[in-house]
């Protein structure tokens, strides 16, 4: 069939198409029952052929319906800045969708304090809203709120990090178990057999950040199935404040010299910074994120190699997913991972978020 200009098509052309009346192809545009599967998937093939685009921002007018979506994230901290990215991404999306009568209004919390989940997750329940982003992060108080949404049928989008098993629109983010073996395929390259490689987790919360102990699997079942022979050690740290880590760090290190060390969140700059300070010689340096203090220690040398995967595109489709859904009715995937980029000093000025 021959596409036609998506401004000459309207809903009486894709009835009289399907022999159909007007009333189920509004049914089928509005995703409402009504309608057997045999007509919708008719009416909905010709909608493709014939590139329909319905006219969204005269429907949205017509409704007289706002819609609220939240968004909960961490906040920006001292400690790391990556949360800007995603909430950039969030305002970006916040913006090109006002005009059709969508607010997305932003919640935040303490990704150091459980307590600060809890009382956002509790504003947003009373908010009423109409769908929420949220980064999971933490498993227990998450699991209550998405429990929570679901009992009120608040579609939910997770970015960043997944609670598989729970119901979710969709989920934006890395793959976070490949991501740990591609990192595990690097160091395999960088440190050939019975090389010893360092993992260390920065955390306050290590039990319930699951998305580094993924991480984690990831990159150690990589040296088991290809059968390396790496010497992996793992050394948690639960207190994320530099004095902290700096005694930490010095403690492992004087048990054992490393070949590799592999941070498995964007944290890694602390430990650069460590490395700096400490003098720390022909250890190779691989972490996460493209942050500002991160870029400036491959800069520097001294962080070889930083794995990145879009954190403000997380947030701009994570937004933009509840308005297809809500607004467009169109279907979502529900599994939609980023690339897994690869960032070195000779190719970081090339690379955005």
């Amino acid at each position: 069939m021959e596409k036609k200009n998506s401004g000459t098509v309207g809903v009486k052309e894709i009835a009289r198409l399907a022999n159909v009346s007007i009333g189920t192809v509004d049914r089928v545009l509005n995703n409402r029952v009504g309608v057997s599967e045999k007509t919708k998937a008719k009416i909905l093939k010709i909608i493709k052929e014939l590139d329909y685009q319905p006219n969204i921002f005269a429907r949205r007018l017509a409704s007289k319906k706002k819609l609220r979506f939240a968004t909960l994230i961490p906040k920006v901290s001292e400690e790391t800045t990556y949360w800007e990215a995603p909430l950039h991404g969030i305002r970006q999306a916040a913006n090109e969708i006002k005009d059709f009568g969508v607010e997305v209004i932003s919640f935040f919390f303490d990704q150091n304090d459980k307590s600060t989940f809890k009382d956002s997750a509790t504003k947003i329940i009373a908010g009423q809203f109409d769908g929420v982003l949220m980064a999971p992060m933490f498993e227990d108080e998450s699991a209550v709120f998405i429990k929570t949404c679901n009992e009120n049928k608040i579609p939910l989008v997770f970015i960043n990090s997944d609670m598989p098993g729970y119901n979710n629109l969709c989920y934006i983010g890395p793959n976070l178990y490949q991501s740990g073996y591609l990192s595990a395929h690097i160091v395999n390259y960088l440190s050939p057999a019975d090389k010893k490689t360092l993992i260390v987790n920065i955390s306050k919360e290590i039990d319930l950040h699951h998305h580094l102990l993924r991480k984690e699997e990831g990159f150690r079942n990589y040296f088991e199935e290809n059968g390396a022979i790496n010497q992996i050690s793992k050394i948690d740290i639960q207190q994320t404040s530099y004095a902290h880590i700096q005694q930490k760090l010095s403690e492992q290190l004087s048990k054992s010299s490393y070949d590799v060390v592999f941070v498995t969140n964007s944290r890694v700059s602390t430990v650069a910074k460590y490395f700096e300070e400490h003098q720390i010689k022909g250890v190779k340096l691989i972490g996460y994120d493209f942050l500002e203090d991160n870029i400036l220690h491959l800069k520097n040398k001294t962080i070889d190699f930083l794995i990145c995967q879009k954190p403000q595109e997380q947030g701009y489709r994570g937004v933009m997913s509840l308005y297809d859904h809500l607004v467009l009715n169109t279907p979502i995937e529900k599994e939609q991972f980023m690339p897994i980029d690869i960032i070195t000093r000779e190719n970081y000025q090339y690379y955005s978020n």
